[in-house]
């Protein structure tokens, strides 16, 4: 998502990671990487709960969950992710924001 994250701009997205390591390895990984978006630790899995993130041992740990929340807060599109790999492409994401607008 940071190669397009002008484009997400571009479409009045916006974007925020979600992720289950805590605050001082999310500060230190944002700070090497230099990410153009927040991220938020979920240490506790709060988050991941709320939003029914599956968390699978044999497969590493938390899965990859993706949403386009709107403004009203609506959950306009989900993906759970069957493995770390399953990631929406950034064009899929893009093409759902372009037909909600």
């Amino acid at each position: 998502m940071r190669q397009d994250h002008a484009k997400f701009q571009e479409r009045g997205a916006a974007i925020l990671v979600v992720g289950p390591d805590g605050p001082n390895a999310f500060a230190r990984y944002w700070a090497e990487n230099d990410l153009p978006f927040p991220g938020m630790p979920d240490l506790r899995s709060r988050v991941a709960s709320r939003y029914e993130q599956e968390v699978n041992l044999f497969k590493l740990g938390r899965m990859p969950a993706l949403f386009v929340i709107d403004r009203e807060g609506v959950i306009r599109y989900a993906h759970y992710g069957d493995s770390m790999s399953d990631i929406p492409p950034n064009e899929e994401v893009l093409a759902i924001l372009d037909e909600l607008a």
